[in-house]
């Protein structure tokens, strides 16, 4: 019994040396994964950053597209209202003859 009690220190003070290096090894691997992420999320930001010219270009052709597109509703309703609103008045002005 006391051959283990002087043993027992000793293998906890070799496992805990053998953890330490694992985590050591565990923690290089993981800063290179990392430094590997940065670089293709660099990579890809610069590539996002140059379609932004083309991206500003669909945004302003859609605006005009848009704003074309209202003002020729806008101009289809108000003719289409002074057909409607005509035909109104010359009913009123028949009936009020009659």
């Amino acid at each position: 019994m006391e051959s283990v009690l002087e043993y027992f220190p000793l293998i906890l003070y070799i496992l805990g040396a053998v953890l330490l290096v694992i985590l050591i090894i565990l923690g290089i691997q993981l800063i290179k994964t990392v430094n590997k992420t940065n670089v293709i999320l660099e990579d890809a930001y610069n590539k996002t950053r140059s379609l932004n010219g083309i991206f500003n270009a669909i945004d302003s052709i859609t605006d005009i597209l848009s704003s074309v597109s209202d003002s020729i509703v806008g101009n289809l309703t108000t003719i289409i209202g002074k057909v409607f609103h005509r035909k109104r008045k010359v009913k009123e002005e028949s009936e009020n003859d009659e």
